[in-house]
């Protein structure tokens, strides 16, 4: 690579997508005070451009016109420039979202705000193209009719900028209207079912035309509303309709065959052609998602494709300390020679490309008939690529192919004459040597930075998958990575955790010289994996870390006055608002995990006012709750949770003998959604028998393992059959 012309202080800095504007024309600041005081002392406006290293319209953006010479030029005379990670700071863009979704209607990355010295909004937008056109303005004109307005008009934006933040202030506030109470979980379960089921797509699955997003909170909500009602027709419905989405988006082009794991989201109503960036969330989500879905339907199809996620993540998203990182990128180099990288270039392929790897004869079928033939077949493979046109606005994808499983293994065994077994192997033998000539082409750009959040949902899906899937490899792999949380991003002495770190130099963990501290998402995620490892393993100290981060959590975060929690701690005086999320979107919105991880933390100490504070979040977004309940289906899902109280599924024995392990076989078979799961073993002085003493009542019967299912710690009869136990383990 050429010396790069310019350098700029974001060298400095651990991010990749910082790192990625390094060597920009334009004088980059991270965010921090440096920025802020250049702002102040010159008197100068801020342009604040927000975006993360795998979004390809922040690719785009930089291209046109970070990289100009002349823009730059413009921006470093007018404007102090900020760039920021929002990956690493979720605070800094929610607060500038918020307000750019209110003033244009729309919002997405890159983000462009233009914010006064003293850090408030009032013009922004997203992508901008660099000249102006037919339909839009150009990057270039605004950047200099903002300056101008700075120059004729300070005042007048001033003024204007202080009543944008008030109203957004009044717009943005989340709190117990009145005396609120938790809303009716049957009224609201209903209402939020009947919206996902207004908006389902009954042919190819999903919840909207296009573009289509995996939405695992969409699904976890059908599952819990299928296990309350499985014997009404609504029920029927729900689990029918969680199933078929995740089988077509099996099948569809977003599930990439040849390497594993799952894109982003698909750009057609078919599941077929994707935004090609890989999420470490998504991932995690997914695991989990496709492995309750084979724990209620038995399908090993979509156990398959849990362990293909997690083969995917294992392989390609690993540090060898035992974090995950973030993401990979949807662009890159279609060959070592090319200039210019092209979204997709990875993952597809032209049919002569298969046909040269795949030319061998198939015996058994029609003469003249190659492995090539059958693939291309199934895989819904064209000789002149099948992208339709209107998706591919760049032309990136011109020829190629999106592999899309178009028929299924038997019907495609029919037309050729084969057996379906051996179908199979053949499939698999041509998945094999796409993969070796794929790892001959030049790799996506690899986020490799560790996210606390993410990192939660990822051991969630391994922790999860491990249980349904009866794989111990599963849960020591969650195990690893929690134990990673524990060394990197979690300070005992001050008993917080830290939001990111980095895989540095000779692939060691490197840390910010001023690491960023924890935000609410991240002790959510990291408590809801540690209880879901806990489950998984039964090592009790992961509930012990689980219970002390929860009590942390409630120290930074919580709002005594309008209840729920923020997003962000107080104190942060460059921050202009503290919000609370309210939309399940790719991610659960923290405040919805948080109830269950409440109410469960509740069963494992007998802290009562734990279940008290999950009340109050529902309270809380009470109304969003009544009305439009699909904005928030995580949250609907836990008032049911709420409403039914959790039963706790206490296993008494020694975790070692077979008949225990039996018993947590059957206990683990089943979906519940309002169970969790204690060991009690006997050792009267460990972690578990002194938060909750009424363990030490419960006795083994005949000395064999026996099960309790307790519900505001009263129990059943003790009970040492499987058979017995399965039908009171139902909701």
């Amino acid at each position: 690579p050429s010396v790069p012309g310019h350098t700029n202080r974001l060298i400095k800095e651990k991010s990749p997508y910082l790192l990625q504007h390094a060597h920009n024309p334009v004088d980059w600041y991270p965010w921090g005070q440096e920025a802020f005081d250049k702002a102040r002392k010159e008197n100068k406006l801020i342009f604040l451009s927000v975006g993360y290293s795998t979004c390809h319209w922040c690719h785009v953006m930089e291209e046109e016109s970070f990289k100009n010479e002349e823009i730059g030029e413009i921006m470093n005379k007018n404007f102090v420039c900020i760039k920021v990670d929002r990956e690493e700071r979720p605070d800094v863009d929610k607060v500038y979202m918020t307000f750019v979704q209110a003033t244009s209607g729309g919002g997405g990355w890159p983000m462009s705000v233009w914010l006064t010295p003293d850090l408030k909004p009032f013009a922004g937008g997203t992508y901008f193209p660099p000249e102006d056109g037919v339909h839009r303005v150009g990057f270039r004109t605004v950047l200099l009719r903002i300056a101008e307005q700075w120059k004729e008009n300070k005042d007048a934006l001033l003024e204007n900028s202080q009543k944008i933040l008030e109203a957004l202030r009044h717009v943005s506030e989340v709190c117990v209207q009145g005396q609120d109470s938790p809303p009716p979980s049957k009224e609201v379960m209903a209402t939020c079912f009947q919206q996902l089921s207004n908006s389902y797509d009954e042919d190819y699955g999903g919840f909207s035309k296009s573009p289509k997003f995996p939405t695992p909170v969409n699904l976890n909500f059908l599952f819990t509303y299928w296990a309350l009602h499985r014997t009404t027709p609504e029920g029927c419905r729900a689990l029918q309709m969680a199933l078929h989405t995740l089988r077509m988006m099996a099948h569809g082009g977003i599930h990439d065959h040849v390497g594993q794991g799952f894109h982003r989201y698909s750009t057609d109503q078919h599941w077929h052609v994707p935004h090609f960036e890989k999420m470490l969330y998504d991932q995690g989500q997914l695991a989990a998602a496709y492995s309750r879905a084979f724990q209620i339907s038995g399908d090993e199809f979509l156990a398959d494709v849990a362990q293909d996620i997690l083969l995917y993540v294992s392989r390609d998203l690993s540090d060898q300390a035992g974090g995950f990182y973030s993401a990979e990128d949807a662009d890159s180099y279609p060959t070592a020679a090319s200039e210019e990288k092209r979204e997709g270039a990875f993952c597809v392929w032209a049919a002569e490309e298969i046909r040269a790897l795949l030319p061998d004869p198939v015996e058994g079928a029609a003469e003249g008939t190659t492995l090539g033939d059958v693939f291309m077949h199934h895989y819904g493979v064209k000789e002149t690529g099948n992208v339709d046109p209107r998706k591919d606005p760049h032309q990136e994808l011109k020829g190629k192919n999106v592999l899309i499983a178009q028929s299924s293994l038997e019907l495609t065994a029919q037309r050729f004459g084969l057996e379906p077994g051996r179908l199979d192997v053949l499939l698999r033998e041509g998945r094999h040597r796409l993969s070796a000539a794929r790892a001959q082409r030049p790799r996506p750009h690899l986020d490799t930075k560790m996210l606390a959040a993410w990192n939660g949902l990822m051991i969630s899906g391994f922790a999860q998958a491990g249980v349904a899937l009866g794989k111990q490899e599963y849960m020591s792999r969650a195990a690893q990575a929690a134990a990673f949380l524990q060394r990197h991003l979690f300070d005992p002495a001050s008993g917080r955790l830290l939001r990111s770190c980095y895989r540095g130099k000779d692939n060691t963990v490197e840390q910010s010289p001023v690491p960023i501290q924890g935000f609410l998402q991240d002790y959510v995620f990291v408590i809801q994996a540690l209880l879901d490892l806990y489950e998984a393993s039964l090592e009790q100290g992961w509930l012990e870390w689980a219970l002390e981060l929860q009590r942390t959590q409630d120290k930074l975060f919580w709002d005594s006055s309008g209840f729920a929690y923020f997003s962000s701690e107080a104190g942060d005086p460059s921050l202009l608002l503290r919000l609370k999320d309210d939309q399940d979107g790719a991610e659960p919105t923290a405040n919805s995990v948080t109830v269950t991880n409440l109410l469960r933390a509740a069963c494992y100490s007998g802290r009562t006012e734990w279940v008290e504070k999950a009340g109050q979040i529902l309270a809380a977004f009470s109304e969003r709750l009544r009305k439009i309940p699909l904005s928030l289906p995580e949250m609907a899902r836990a008032t049911a949770l709420f409403h039914h109280t959790l039963k706790q599924v206490v296993i008494c024995g020694d975790p070692q003998g077979e008949d225990t392990r039996e018993i947590l076989r059957c206990v683990h078979s089943v979906f519940s959604p309002n169970k969790v799961l204690l060991l009690a073993d006997g050792d009267t002085s460990g972690f578990l028998y002194r938060q909750l003493p009424f363990l030490a009542s419960l006795e083994r019967k005949d000395g064999k393992a026996t099960a309790y299912v307790c519900s505001n710690f009263t129990c059943s009869l003790p009970v040492t059959s499987t058979q017995e136990l399965r039908g009171m383990l139902a909701p």
